[in-house]
């Protein structure tokens, strides 16, 4: 028989982020580690800057999502098996908001770069010819030395 799995929101969530409460969410799952605080490796610390709330771009509190966290620390199997002591439920994604996309501001590129080229070579004209005019000067003035 399958077993149900309690939902909970993100805002949920982020309400407990105390030494004495803490909740963390890892890949849409929520773990309750508040009595794994003093057993975890990296220490307790660690553990709570992934829990809580985040202040969003429009001003509004959501909570925090440690998977990336998570998975950056590289964790064991053995640590991924003993996550399984600690779940309590599930993330509620229809309760959760997306976050809108972020635009991604890219400079505009010349799709005609012969054109481009053309420009810059009518502008610095002046270098090659310089360039032409005192390597001809130093071979004259070389050829009338010998």
């Amino acid at each position: 028989m399958p077993t149900l799995t309690k939902l909970y929101s993100m805002k949920e969530a982020a309400l407990h982020n105390t030494p004495e409460d803490c909740w963390i969410v890892v890949d849409g799952k929520i773990y309750d580690v508040t009595a794994y605080l003093d057993d975890h490796p990296g220490g307790a610390d660690v553990l709570l800057a992934v829990t809580g709330c985040l202040l969003m771009y429009d001003n509004t509190f959501e909570g925090m999502d440690g998977t990336e966290e998570f998975e950056d620390a590289g964790h064991s199997k053995d640590a991924k098996e003993l996550m399984k002591d600690y779940f309590i439920g599930e993330l509620d994604l229809d309760e959760t908001p997306d976050m809108p996309e972020m635009e991604v501001f890219r400079k505009e590129q010349d799709k005609d770069f012969a054109s481009k080229l053309a420009a810059y070579a009518v502008q610095y004209w002046a270098i090659p010819v310089a360039a032409v005019g005192i390597s001809a000067v130093v071979a004259i003035l070389y050829a009338r030395r010998k």
